[in-house]
Protein backbone atom coordinates (compact mmCIF):
# COMPACT_ATOMS: atom_id res chain seq x y z
CA UNK A 1 0.00 0.00 0.00
CA UNK A 2 2.02 3.03 -1.04
CA UNK A 3 1.74 6.11 0.52
CA UNK A 4 1.87 8.96 -2.09
CA UNK A 5 1.28 12.16 0.42
CA UNK A 6 2.41 12.47 4.14
CA UNK A 7 1.22 16.52 4.89
CA UNK A 8 -0.27 17.23 8.58
CA UNK A 9 -1.06 14.43 10.25
CA UNK A 10 -2.64 13.09 7.10
CA UNK A 11 -1.30 9.90 4.67
CA UNK A 12 -2.83 9.63 1.40
CA UNK A 13 -2.52 5.83 -0.16
CA UNK A 14 -4.20 3.24 -1.61
CA UNK A 15 -3.68 -0.51 -1.73
CA UNK A 16 -2.36 -2.47 -4.44
CA UNK A 17 -5.13 -4.20 -5.37
CA UNK A 18 -7.78 -1.20 -5.82
CA UNK A 19 -10.60 -0.88 -8.26
CA UNK A 20 -12.24 1.45 -10.70
CA UNK A 21 -13.64 4.43 -9.39
CA UNK A 22 -9.98 6.25 -9.10
CA UNK A 23 -9.77 6.88 -5.41
CA UNK A 24 -7.26 7.99 -2.85
CA UNK A 25 -7.29 6.55 1.18
CA UNK A 26 -6.57 9.25 3.64
CA UNK A 27 -6.02 8.54 7.44
CA UNK A 28 -4.73 10.47 11.13
CA UNK A 29 -4.72 9.69 14.33
CA UNK A 30 -8.50 9.73 14.51
CA UNK A 31 -9.90 7.14 11.71
CA UNK A 32 -9.51 7.13 8.16
CA UNK A 33 -11.58 8.37 5.05
CA UNK A 34 -11.94 7.68 1.12
CA UNK A 35 -12.08 10.25 -1.70
CA UNK A 36 -13.21 10.01 -4.99
CA UNK A 37 -10.92 11.62 -7.88
CA UNK A 38 -12.96 12.14 -10.39
CA UNK A 39 -14.05 15.30 -12.46
CA UNK A 40 -14.52 16.99 -8.53
CA UNK A 41 -13.26 15.36 -5.70
CA UNK A 42 -16.03 13.89 -3.31
CA UNK A 43 -15.82 12.05 -0.21
CA UNK A 44 -16.85 8.44 -0.60
CA UNK A 45 -16.48 7.32 2.78
CA UNK A 46 -15.59 8.98 6.64
CA UNK A 47 -14.57 6.63 9.96
CA UNK A 48 -13.75 8.71 12.26
CA UNK A 49 -12.06 11.80 11.05
CA UNK A 50 -13.00 15.21 12.16
CA UNK A 51 -14.73 17.87 9.98
CA UNK A 52 -11.66 20.23 10.27
CA UNK A 53 -9.50 17.28 8.79
CA UNK A 54 -11.74 16.41 5.91
CA UNK A 55 -11.50 19.58 4.74
CA UNK A 56 -7.90 19.63 5.06
CA UNK A 57 -7.85 16.17 2.80
CA UNK A 58 -10.51 17.13 0.70
CA UNK A 59 -8.30 20.53 -0.10
CA UNK A 60 -5.27 18.31 -0.55
CA UNK A 61 -6.67 15.89 -2.81
CA UNK A 62 -8.02 19.39 -5.19
CA UNK A 63 -4.57 20.22 -4.88
CA UNK A 64 -2.94 17.13 -5.90
CA UNK A 65 -5.26 15.66 -8.09
CA UNK A 66 -3.95 15.14 -11.29
CA UNK A 67 -0.70 13.70 -9.66
CA UNK A 68 -2.64 11.30 -7.26
CA UNK A 69 -4.43 10.12 -10.46
CA UNK A 70 -1.15 9.84 -12.71
CA UNK A 71 0.45 7.89 -9.64
CA UNK A 72 -2.66 5.53 -8.80
CA UNK A 73 -3.12 4.12 -12.69
CA UNK A 74 1.32 3.83 -12.49
CA UNK A 75 0.33 1.59 -9.70
CA UNK A 76 -2.44 -0.01 -10.69
CA UNK A 77 -1.15 -0.37 -14.05
CA UNK A 78 2.21 -2.03 -13.09
CA UNK A 79 0.44 -4.71 -10.77
CA UNK A 80 -2.33 -6.16 -13.06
Amino acid sequence: MPTILLAFGLRFYFYSDEHQPVHVHVENADGRAKFLLDSTVELMKNEGMKPKDLKKAQTLCETFQEEFIQKWHEHIDENQ
